[in-house]
């Protein structure tokens, strides 16, 4: 049964109501932290068209000061290093209730599996797309990481969150409806979906105007009646149609869901999420403005200010101050300098406050190695486990939103492919489980064996 494009494009409607909130708040933070990351939320979610990046890099040379841009950034890298490194395994794969007897070769199986998987994500383009991925997670709270193939195995795609609108079928329950917005040339469209599948209107602009802009809407969302395996009958459905004509271009459907939406902090009441970096919002801002106060009043103090009498002879309104100049006046008395009563001393500690702040709220000043002397091994233990006590809360929920849907759509995809051969006999029918390995992991349960140690110490 084909898609009804209606009830999708009022679909769309009613979720980009709801997004129109937070993505005023997206905004202000990417401003203040990666301008040219945000630079599509202004314009793309108000009428659909690409963003301007000019205007991107207009709010970047307003931006004064790099305190927030380093801290995302610092937080991005270790929400990489500390969830998916890529030089070490960071999950495994187990079963519950498998029979002693055939323990060991099923472990093996999900063992090799397990390896065979993370190879295979490091190989193909993950470490560079999950890092945009992890910007967007420090800055806007979420992101969205689709996760597909292509002729070179795995492919991983970050969607910028001005093009995408978010929806769940459960109440409280992960996102999986995810509506994007592409604009796409009439030549690219053609390209894409084939000059058959496309409308008549399109068609004509791939030969008359190739560059003209078409709108396309991409749909992913639980399909109700999901019947087999074939595309159009899969659990999660996929639909491309222009949005002007309503033309479909393009019915299939997913195994799992291929799009991963993981969120760092969930508003009441929505599907959409806020980031750290909304938490440095006021101290940004604030920052900002008092460099831009030091940076008019730094000017005054270096090129001098003058106060100059009209005396007949002198003209202030067209005297230039320079060296090897000579002003000609009727008096010495007729013009002297002022001194600034800026005082350097209490902006600068207030920007050196407001920078500390930023960096505490980013977590930027304890993932970063501190300077100063060498510290030991009781104070490198007690800041792992403040890191872990500050990353803790959000791991749950990466766990749950990133890390288990990401495995079990690349599992899908490489098992599918015939990419581990048949699984053992005692595993048929049975639900596999992930074991994460990360370094966040480790941290916490590095916990666990640190009480052991005290108390045996106490006895």
């Amino acid at each position: 049964m084909a898609a009804d494009t209606a009830a999708l494009l009022r679909r769309l409607g009613a979720l980009k109501s709801k997004r129109t909130v937070v993505q005023e708040e997206w905004r202000k933070c990417y401003e203040m932290s990666m301008p040219m990351r945000g630079a599509l939320l202004a314009t793309q979610g108000a009428g659909g068209q690409d963003g301007n990046l000019s205007e991107g890099a207009n709010k970047k040379a307003e931006l004064l000061d790099s305190t927030a841009t380093d801290g995302v950034r610092i937080l991005a890298s270790a929400l990489m290093s500390g969830l998916t490194p890529a030089n070490s395994r960071w999950f495994g794969l187990d079963v519950e209730n498998t029979d002693e007897d055939a323990e060991d070769g099923s472990s093996k199986w999900l063992d090799d599996v397990g390896e065979s998987m993370w190879e295979q994500i490091h190989a193909a383009n993950f470490d560079a797309v999950g890092f945009d991925c992890a910007l967007d997670m420090s800055i806007a709270g979420m992101f969205a990481m689709f996760v597909g193939e292509d002729d070179a195995g795995l492919s991983f795609e970050q969607w910028p969150l001005a093009s995408c609108y978010f929806g769940a079928s459960k109440r409280g329950g992960q996102i999986d409806t995810v509506f994007r917005e592409l604009h796409l040339s009439a030549e690219q469209a053609v390209a894409e979906y084939g000059s058959n599948m496309v409308s008549e209107k399109t068609r004509e602009l791939a030969s008359t105007k190739p560059d003209e802009q078409v709108s396309i809407v991409w749909a992913i969302y639980p399909r109700k009646d999901a019947k087999g395996n074939q595309a159009q009958n899969m659990p999660v459905a996929s639909c491309h149609f222009e949005r002007d004509s309503k033309t479909i271009l393009r019915e299939s459907g997913y195994h799992e869901m291929p799009v991963v939406v993981p969120r760092w902090g969930v508003l009441p009441d929505s599907v959409y999420a806020l980031g750290p970096m909304h938490d440095a919002l006021p101290d940004a801002k604030t920052l900002n403005e008092v460099v831009r106060f030091v940076l008019a009043n730094a000017d005054m103090a270096i090129a001098g200010m003058w106060i100059a009498e009209d005396d007949g002879v002198l003209n202030p309104k067209t005297i230039r101050i320079g060296p090897r100049k000579v002003i000609v006046a009727n008096s010495v008395d007729s013009m002297k300098a002022l001194q600034p009563s800026s005082k350097f001393d209490i902006a600068v500690l207030e920007i050196e406050r407001l920078q500390r702040s930023i960096r505490k709220v980013l977590m930027a000043d304890q993932l970063t190695p501190q300077d100063g002397p060498a510290i030991t091994a009781t104070e490198v233990n007690i800041r792992v486990e403040l890191i872990r006590q500050q990353l803790g809360p959000m791991y749950g929920r990466m766990q749950s939103e990133y890390l288990q849907p990401l495995v079990e759509r690349v599992f899908g995809l490489m098992y599918r492919d015939g990419a581990f051969g048949n699984a053992p006999q005692e595993l048929v029918n049975k639900n596999f489980r992930v074991q994460y390995r990360s370094p966040i992991a480790r941290s916490q349960k590095a916990v666990d064996v640190a009480a052991m140690d005290r108390y045996e110490a106490a006895l």
